[in-house]
């Protein structure tokens, strides 16, 4: 019995930043300091982005910051964030807080304990018996890992509503201090957002899971990932992402939908995770697509930036707003290294 969609909403916060403006300000702070960094600025207008978001005005990001000042930032803007993205979802859903049997959170840039479903439990309304799945470390593979976690907990129970939150405040991890490729990267991409939707097994629904699947790399801790330290996280990116993704995501696709009995002929479309532009490109040569097939990947990128787990389902949004074939497959990939996997069947 699989799991129907049944709503699908999302948020960002409310201080918009243009891409020119960081560029700007990136020269002043690593011009100077960083021997290669004409070299790398370049990064900045190949990312495909336009505008995005972040919980804090741009000149907070500008003072440098450490664990005390980014947990208090992560708690208030990802809490806020939970709140206004589950509300819609609950709205699209015609269902309150109370109805909801399980929720899932899903986020891997800041840390809450109490987590976060348990922070804002009284102002949402959830039940004292609400079940509760707080997920960390999966970063941007968490849209689809979290989709497969959720969808499989509704098909334990069907009936019951499974609520799933991705907050992700990927801007708190930027860093003034780090004179590294990956932290101009990282500076370059990062944004802050939030998604989430509602599954319920056994009653029908338009949209289904089908099946789930992943594929974890061996020996590649060092491609993706976080380094902690006393000012707070930061980025691990030692491998090149379009390089990897170019060479490994088809045969590893291959083998998920392999275990899934569908190959990739059976697929009308794939919605994917885009890093960035260049990630995007090398989705579509792996995957031997026409060039510019994704273009809600692009879409989202251009307005909202890399937002880590949130930003697959806001290009299912999307994808669901222009229409879905007959069946879908979501993928992201994330620390580990991992592809993450998620087969839609929908009923026209």
């Amino acid at each position: 019995m699989s799991a129907a969609l049944l709503s699908l909403a999302t948020s960002v916060p409310p201080h918009a930043f243009l891409q020119k403006d960081v560029l700007d300000v990136a020269w002043g702070f690593f011009g100077s300091r960083f021997p290669d960094y004409e070299r790398f600025a370049s990064i900045f207008t190949n990312t495909g982005i336009v505008k995005r978001y972040g919980v804090k005005p741009f000149e907070w990001y500008l003072t440098q910051r450490g664990w005390p000042e980014r947990t208090a930032a992560f708690l208030e803007g990802a809490e806020a964030l939970f709140i206004d993205a589950a509300t819609k979802a609950l709205d699209a859903a015609c269902l309150k807080a109370s109805d909801v049997d399980t929720v899932v959170t899903i986020c891997s840039t800041g840390i809450a304990t109490p987590s976060l479903d348990a922070r804002v439990a009284r102002r949402m309304g959830f039940r004292s018996d609400v079940s509760r799945v707080p997920v960390f470390g999966l970063g941007c593979a968490g849209g689809a890992s979290g989709l497969s976690i959720a969808s499989r907990l509704a098909q334990a129970r069907p009936g019951t509503n499974v609520l799933l939150v991705t907050v992700e405040l990927c801007t708190l991890a930027l860093r003034l201090d780090e004179l590294t490729k990956a932290n101009i990267i990282a500076t370059s991409l990062f944004a802050d957002g939030a998604a989430a939707l509602v599954l319920r097994a056994g009653d029908g629904g338009e949209t289904q899971i089908e099946a789930v699947g992943e594929h974890l790399w061996p020996d590649t801790l060092d491609v993706m990932g976080w380094n902690v330290d006393p000012l707070g996280f930061g980025v691990i990116l030692r491998r090149t992402v379009p390089e990897f993704v170019t060479t490994e995501l088809k045969p590893a696709l291959t083998q998920i939908l392999g275990r899934m009995e569908l190959d990739v002929g059976n697929i009308d479309k794939f919605i994917c995770h885009p890093g960035g532009a260049k990630v995007i490109d090398a989705i579509e040569t792996a995957l031997s697509l026409d060039q510019g097939t994704l273009e809600h990947e692009r879409g989202v990128i251009a307005d909202y930036g890399n937002m880590s787990a949130p930003t697959l389902l806001f290009i299912l949004e999307r994808t669901l707003a222009k229409g879905l074939p007959a069946r879908s497959l979501l993928t992201a990939l994330g620390p580990g290294f991992t592809a993450s996997c998620v087969s839609l069947r929908h009923a026209a």
